[in-house]
C-alpha cells in the first residue's frame, strides 16, 4: 500500500482554477502558531543532544520567550530552529524526535476529550473538528474508504519551507496519542511522509513500527478502519461533557472567517476531492453568489483561496520531496505540466525548477 491510499479515496484532486495571486486580494496570510508545549519540546530535545538551544535562538534572531511554556510559537520560528538544530547536531530525524513528546496529556482540554470519548472514531472526529483550539495553520482530517483509515496532517499556513518538518512532528505526536487510545498491540498499515528519505531512515522504522514512504504528495498515518469502532476503556461521559463544554467556549471567543475556514477546507480537500466553489457552497447550504458575495465582503475570491491553496502544495513538494515537476503537476490535477509550469511562473514570477534550485540551495 502507498499514496494511492489517498488518491483511492472518492472523487480526484483539486483542479487549478486560474492563475490569479496566490495570496488573497495581496494581503499575507495571518502567522500560523503551534499549540503550547511544542517549544519546550524542541528546546529538551535540542539539549539532550548536546546543543546549545539558547545559542541557536539568539542566532536566528528568536525571541527566547517564544519557546516557554504555555505560549502558542510560531510555526515558522520552530521550523527554523528544528532546521538549523538538525544541521548542528548531525540529526535530520529532529522534527521525529520531538514529536515523539507529544502526549494525549499534551493536547490539554484536546486530548482530554479524546480520552474520554465513547470510540476510536469519536476521539479521531473530535480530533479533527477541534484542532484549531492547539494551533492556526494546519488542519487534521480523517478518510475512510474500501476498510482503510486516513489520519492525515496539512500545513496550510505560509512557511512552506517547514512543512515536512512540521509534518513528520505531527504524525508521531499522533501515533503517541493514538497507542495511549488503543493499547500497546496497536499497528499501523504505514506512514506517508511529504520529505525526501534521509539517508538514515531506522528512527522512523523504529518509532512508528510500520512502512514509511516517503516523497509523498501528503502526510498521513494509514490503519484499519475497523479501528474507528473500538470503543475506549474507562471513558467518562461526564467528564467529555465538561471538557467540550470548554472548548466550546474557547472556540467561541476566537473569532473566524470565512476566508480562513475556507483555507483549511480546500487544503484538507485538495487531495481527495474535487473541490469547486459549487461544492464549497452546498457543503454551507448557500448558493454560489451567496458564498461569493460573503468571500467579496472579505477582500477575496474562491478563485484566489483555491489557487493559494495550489501555490502553497506546490512549494512544500518542490522544497521536501524529490517529486518531479510531472509528478508535482499529476498531483495538483493540472492538464499538463506547462500549465503547472504557467500557473506556477505567474504566482512566483519563477519556474518550479528554479524555484526548487533556489529554494534548496538555501
Amino acid at each position: 500500500m502507498s499514496s494511492s491510499v489517498i488518491a483511492g479515496l472518492p472523487g480526484p484532486a483539486v483542479r487549478p482554477v486560474g492563475t490569479d495571486s496566490p495570496s488573497a486580494n495581496g494581503k499575507p496570510l495571518p502567522v500560523a502558531l503551534s499549540r503550547p508545549g511544542v517549544g519546550p519540546a524542541v528546546y529538551a530535545t535540542l539539549v539532550e543532544l548536546g546543543a546549545d538551544p539558547e545559542g541557536l535562538i539568539a542566532e536566528l534572531g528568536l525571541d527566547p520567550g517564544l519557546f516557554d511554556g504555555g505560549k502558542l510559537v510560531p510555526y515558522a520560528a520552530l521550523g527554523r530552529l528544528i532546521t538549523l538544530g538538525a544541521e548542528r547536531t548531525n540529526c535530520p530525524h529532529l522534527g521525529l524526535l520531538v514529536g515523539q513528546r507529544g502526549t494525549l496529556g499534551s493536547l490539554g482540554y484536546l486530548g482530554a476529550l479524546m480520552r474520554h470519548s465513547d470510540s476510536i472514531g469519536d476521539a479521531l472526529r473530535a480530533l479533527v473538528a477541534h484542532s484549531g483550539t492547539q494551533n492556526w495553520g494546519a488542519v487534521v482530517g480523517l478518510g475512510i474508504h474500501s476498510g482503510v483509515a486516513v489520519l492525515s496532517y496539512a500545513p496550510y499556513g505560509p512557511e512552506a519551507e517547514c512543512a515536512a518538518t512540521h509534518s513528520e512532528r505531527a504524525l508521531a505526536t499522533m501515533t503517541n496519542v493514538l497507542r495511549a487510545l488503543c493499547g500497546a498491540d496497536w499497528m499501523l498499515q504505514e506512514v506517508l511522509l511529504p520529505r525526501f528519505k534521509p539517508r538514515d531512515a531506522l528512527p522512523y522504522d523504529r518509532f512508528f513500527r510500520a512502512p514509511v514512504r516517503f516523497d509523498q504528495e501528503a502526510a498521513a498515518l494509514v490503519f484499519s478502519a475497523d479501528l474507528v469502532e473500538q470503543p475506549i476503556a474507562g471513558a467518562d461521559p461526564t467528564v467529555r461533557r465538561l471538557v467540550e463544554g470548554r472548548i466550546r467556549r474557547l472556540e467561541a471567543q476566537r473569532s473566524s472567517s470565512l476566508t480562513e475556514e475556507l483555507r483549511r477546507y480546500l487544503r484538507i480537500q485538495m487531495t481527495w476531492q474535487l473541490c469547486t466553489a459549487e461544492r464549497v457552497a452546498r457543503t454551507r447550504r448557500v448558493n454560489r453568489r451567496t458564498l461569493s458575495r460573503h468571500l467579496q465582503a472579505e477582500g477575496t475570491t474562491f478563485r484566489q483561496l483555491a489557487n493559494e491553496a495550489l501555490f502553497q502544495m506546490a512549494k512544500q513538494l518542490l522544497a521536501d520531496t524529490c517529486m518531479s515537476v510531472t509528478e508535482i503537476s499529476a498531483t495538483l490535477n493540472f492538464s499538463e505540466p506547462a500549465a503547472f509550469t504557467h500557473a506556477f511562473r505567474r504566482w512566483s514570477g519563477m519556474t518550479p525548477s528554479a524555484w526548487r534550485l533556489e529554494n534548496r540551495a538555501a
